[in-house]
């Protein structure tokens, strides 16, 4: 008689241990997930710099193709 709810308790206990198995599975699937998207953040904030650093020389181009056309605004 006693044998009968040790094993109903080790079922449940192992159905728990499997759940919890997925679950570390889907949070270290996660992490990387989470990882992945921050390197492409920053990839992302360094090609914005980038475009930046480029418009700036432009713009010292272009300061001093106006100035020496004589067309600098008044």
């Amino acid at each position: 008689m006693s044998d009968g709810p040790d094993n109903l308790i080790l079922v449940y206990l192992r159905r728990m241990d499997e759940k919890l198995d997925r679950l570390a599975s889907a949070v270290g699937d996660l992490g990387r997930r989470v990882t992945s998207l921050e390197t492409k953040v920053v990839l992302l904030h360094g090609d914005f710099a980038a475009q930046s650093e480029r418009i700036d020389r432009i713009e010292i181009r272009l300061d001093r193709i106006e100035r020496r056309l004589e067309i600098v605004p008044a």
